[in-house]
């Protein structure tokens, strides 16, 4: 199991430049991959993501690439902009009088007067980038690795204790078939006591009240299907491949369950540990959405 919350880190140094490759993870229910690349390094494009797309499953991806080229630089001159200048300048002279020539270092410092030349991407280069971005995306699945192994022991800890509260749960469940029996008998009793009635309790169908209302109130069901999920939600942790869907789906089955029994029944202390209970699926919940 793994988290989708990450940083790595990948640099090549060559003899003629060096690259650097960071890639920062966040939770989201798709891969979705935020990345930005000059103009001459567009062409890696589909690369890169294509090469995110064989480690990754889920998550936000921010890549970072930068380079530098140690070799020597070849510019070339922003003609048009140089064009516009000069016959600004002379234009200038003629309409306000002025005297002067055009300073080469005043042209010179002019913003994108002077352009890196473009070269095609070398194969050398090529390679380092997805060296580099390899590098990176190992250091990043060792760190959502370590991620993953505290978010499994949280989710145990938390899975504990739902587990030691359903003990209680079910030690009171079988006590209300009874509590209806006395509640509805002092029920009826009451009345028949304010109403000077002579008329004696038909205890078969009493019976058959209290058996009613314990069947509409029976959480043995529920009971055993808490515990499926959580013996269910424990495998799939153990797994290695993609498994944040299935526990999410299995956090709703929990939630599912705890509401029903929540609702099923009046006994105050079956409904203060389902209360529990769900405030843990909660805390559950939140830490699931980080699994890849």
């Amino acid at each position: 199991m793994k988290s989708m919350t990450g940083f790595g880190r990948g640099v090549v140094q060559e003899m003629e430049f060096a690259v650097n490759v960071e890639l920062k993870t966040v939770n989201n229910r798709f891969l979705d991959i935020s990345l930005r690349l000059s103009g001459e390094m567009q062409a890696l494009e589909s690369t890169v993501k294509r090469q995110i797309g064989n480690r990754l499953s889920r998550g936000r991806v921010e890549v970072n690439l930068s380079y530098e080229r140690t070799t020597e630089i070849n510019y070339e001159l922003n003609r048009p902009m140089i064009a516009g200048y000069l016959a600004a300048m002379k234009q200038m002279q003629t309409e306000f009088s002025l005297a002067g020539e055009p300073d080469l270092n005043v042209i010179a410092r002019l913003p994108n007067v002077l352009l890196p030349k473009k070269d095609d991407l070398s194969e050398e280069f090529i390679v380092g980038v997805e060296k580099a971005l390899n590098t990176a995306l190992e250091d990043l699945e060792r760190m959502r690795v370590n991620e993953g192994e505290m978010l499994r022991n949280e989710l145990n800890f938390r899975l504990t204790e739902i587990e030691n509260r359903l003990p209680k749960i079910e030690s009171e469940s079988a006590t209300v078939a009874e509590e209806y029996r006395v509640r509805l008998t002092k029920k009826i009793s009451d009345f028949l006591a304010k109403s000077d009635s002579q008329i004696e309790i038909d205890q078969g169908r009493l019976a058959q009240e209290v058996a009613y209302l314990a069947d509409r109130s029976d959480i043995s069901e529920e009971i055993q299907r808490l515990k499926s999920h959580i013996e269910q939600f424990r495998q799939i942790m153990g797994e290695e491949k993609e498994v944040g869907k299935r526990l999410d789906f299995l956090t709703q089955e929990l939630n599912r369950e705890a509401n029903t029994i929540a609702s099923k029944t009046n006994n105050l202390i079956v409904k203060e540990n389902a209360l529990v209970i769900k405030s843990e699926i909660e805390k559950i919940r939140e830490q699931v959405q980080n699994v890849e």
